[in-house]
């Protein structure tokens, strides 16, 4: 196929619309299912180069789940914990265990439930049933991978009614080293972002705490894969093998910290025993559930609480998650890793990040106020590695 004609562009006044190589040559990709969009393609082509990247930083299979040109999250195929699995709502899954990149998928999805509403997939891997019958209950507008299994191909191929959209990408394709786009009439070219992220690029450590475990310099990886592509500026925490909180284009780095940290926060308090015990009527789907939930912990929480709405969500009146009992919870929790698509240019990022556990940073290094983000993160005992590397995406 040389080219695909789009029902629009990004928006349904944007017209004609079209994918195609610039050279000639074929699309390195082949549609099986639906009508991708002009969006859909930016959201394929994007998360497919995360997910092969972190492949190969790994050796594991990996997943994510993207809006908007942005991923929600993205994961390495380890399994869920009990709390994890009943917090993503994939407790019910059949041989979930014994498929990675289910796992994967799994974990990327169930990170940031509300966001990943709708999203685009891309897997790493042959697509497999179990991730296929997962994917296939969940509000979502397409799929991209190297690969599907007959019957996982049908599965996917049954939802929206036959529409779903499903691409399939040349895994041995190489784009080419200059990289075009227009703006305003005026043509851009830049040379493609082929940096390789790997433990390598984590062994300036220039915090006085030095002790840079395993689990964390891959947590670490993947934090900084999935901000290469994240549109900046972007902030991105990650704790077993998946990235839990990111913040996307944003004008403040802090703004980019905090935003990723409620959204860390929230992951980390979905998995207390107040909100996995919620009792909820039997009759409530899964995105009811995640809006509920999101209220409860939220400053609105009388909004499901109060008498004459909890009725409509649960089956008895749970008690309330306090701040209180909410900021003790968070206290406990340590080891988280955070990335940052640029330095950090005042220690209050440290000082917000320490409040969502971290204890492990990487940012490229290179603000005036170095030391002061050095003092902040000694103070707290965090270990921290400088990368020399910006990683803005656009």
């Amino acid at each position: 196929m040389k080219e695909f004609e789009l029902k629009y562009g990004c928006n349904p006044n944007q017209k004609p619309a079209r994918v195609f190589m610039a050279d000639g040559s074929d699309l390195p990709f082949a549609i099986l299912s639906g009508r991708p969009g002009y969006i859909n393609f930016l959201d394929a082509f994007n998360s497919y180069q995360l997910v092969k990247e972190l492949k190969e930083a790994t050796g594991m299979p990996c997943a994510t789940s993207f809006k908007h040109v942005s991923p929600t999250s993205a994961a390495v195929g380890s399994p869920l914990p009990e709390a994890l699995k009943k917090a993503c709502f994939v407790d019910d899954i059949e041989g979930l265990d014994d498929s990675p990149l289910a796992c994967a998928y799994a974990r990327a999805r169930g990170t940031d439930r509300m966001s990943s509403f709708g999203d685009f997939i891309a897997l790493s891997d042959v697509c497999d049933v179990t991730t296929a019958k997962l994917v296939k209950r969940e509000v979502s507008d397409g799929i991209i991978a190297p690969g599907y299994e007959p019957e996982a191909l049908e599965i996917l191929k049954s939802k929206r009614k036959g529409n779903y959209n499903i691409i399939q990408i040349d895994p041995a394709y190489v784009p080419a080293k200059l990289e075009h786009k227009q703006v305003y009439g005026v043509t851009f070219e830049q040379g493609r972002n082929d940096f390789k992220i790997d433990a390598a690029l984590l062994q300036n450590i220039v915090t006085k705490n030095k002790a840079l475990p395993e689990s964390a310099v891959r947590d670490l990886i993947v934090a900084l894969i999935t901000l290469k592509y994240t549109q900046s500026n972007s902030v991105c925490y990650a704790v077993d093998g998946q990235a839990i909180g990111v913040g996307a284009g944003q004008q403040s780095r802090i703004h980019c910290t905090r935003l990723a940290g409620n959204k860390a926060d929230i992951w980390h308090l979905r998995q207390h025993e107040k909100v996995l015990d919620l009792p909820f009527l039997p009759t409530l789907g899964r995105p009811e559930r995640d809006n509920a939930i999101d209220v409860y912990i939220s400053d609105d929480d009388e909004d499901v609480l109060a008498e004459g709405a909890w009725q409509q969500y649960f089956t008895t009146r749970p008690a309330p998650f306090t701040k209180e009992e909410q900021k003790a919870y968070l206290a406990t929790i340590s080891g988280v890793s955070l990335g940052s698509d640029a330095f950090f240019p005042f220690g209050d990022n440290i000082d917000r990040a320490r409040r969502s556990g971290v204890t492990y940073v990487a940012q490229p290094g290179g603000s005036v106020r170095d030391e002061q983000v050095i003092g902040q993160c000694d103070k707290y005992g965090m270990v921290m590695a400088f990368t020399g590397m910006r990683l803005f995406h656009h």
